[in-house]
């Protein structure tokens, strides 16, 4: 289940990208599809769909990223990720091997 739900937020994300990108853009930075000419709809019709498929794509997106902290919290015994605990906790600190000949600090 939770390899679908990967596979949809990757295809969903890639759609997101491609729909803003072909949005018209205010200030002339990246939007590719906001050229003139004619075209079969007019501007502010495409506008208004691609302003609809961005926020449908969107909430597809959030609401896909939420199953699936759900699903990943949660394993199969019902115990949730922060309820396992560390065996062998990092404590920061490096210890270093005495091999070979101490380095002379007086020059």
């Amino acid at each position: 289940m939770t390899t679908v739900l990967l596979i949809i937020q990757l295809l969903v994300a890639l759609g997101l990208i491609g729909v803003i990108l072909l949005q018209r853009s205010e200030g002339g930075a990246l939007g590719i599809g906001g050229g003139g000419g004619g075209g079969m709809m007019s501007g502010r019709g495409a506008a208004n769909i691609l302003t609809r498929t961005t926020m449908i794509l969107a909430a597809v997106f959030i609401g896909n990223s939420i199953l699936l902290a759900i699903l990943t919290g949660i394993s199969a015994d019902g115990s949730s990720v922060f309820d396992t605990e560390i065996d062998n906790p990092a404590t920061g600190v490096i210890e270093q091997e005495d091999t070979g000949a101490p380095v002379p600090t007086d020059g």
